[in-house]
């Protein structure tokens, strides 16, 4: 199957995000943490994601019909619209949400407090594999234009969803690494609860 050079790119997100979503299982397994469990079913939505990017690009190649005489082609659009709908609806608003969760009722790590290192650091090598696969699918294609030309005017939508995605979800993990050693440190004070004055 080829979606245009990004069915490479769509794969390595897949396997990164089904990686990410087994070690947050193991993690909920091993912690108990209803948190960890939510972030794991988070990341099935996300691999979820990318299966569809791949029925897109797949239900995209179908030959023309008498009913379709222009053929498929135009499915993977709306297939990625869907992922994109998905991941900056859904997505966002489970990330607000855990937000307000834990400024709200913030939970001090106490037990098994190397796991949420060990999630982090295995998250950010697993998207950063994606991410470079989706990196060197896009230079295939994007030539000599810029990355903001190319992801407006590429003509196959799945890579800039995945490179978009990718370089959003690579952050996160980056950011949380830092909030979480930082509540490791002792005498910081930022692993102890937050109340307000």
């Amino acid at each position: 199957m080829s979606t245009g050079g990004g069915s490479k790119a769509i794969i390595a997100a897949l396997l990164a995000n089904t990686g990410i979503a087994v070690t947050k299982f193991g993690a909920w397994l091993l912690t108990g943490s209803s948190s960890m469990l939510a972030e794991a079913v988070h990341s099935v939505a996300d691999a979820g994601n990318q299966g569809l990017l791949l029925l897109g690009g797949r239900r995209a190649q179908r030959d023309a019909t008498p009913e379709h005489p222009f053929g498929y082609g135009r499915e993977r659009y709306v297939y990625a619209f869907i992922v994109a709908i998905v991941l900056f609806s859904v997505g966002g608003l489970f990330a607000l949400y855990e937000a307000y969760h834990k400024f709200s009722e913030p939970e001090p790590i106490e037990e098994w407090r190397w796991v949420p290192i060990v999630v982090l650091v295995v998250a950010i090598g697993l998207e950063l594999y994606s991410f470079r696969t989706a990196v060197v699918e896009s230079n295939r294609l994007r030539g000599k234009q810029g990355w903001v030309q190319f992801v407006r005017t590429a003509e196959a939508p799945e890579l800039p969803v995945v490179l978009l995605e990718d370089a959003g979800a690579l952050l996160g993990p980056v950011f949380a690494l830092f909030g979480v050693s930082m509540t490791l440190i002792p005498g910081t004070g930022v692993g102890t609860p937050w109340a307000p004055r």
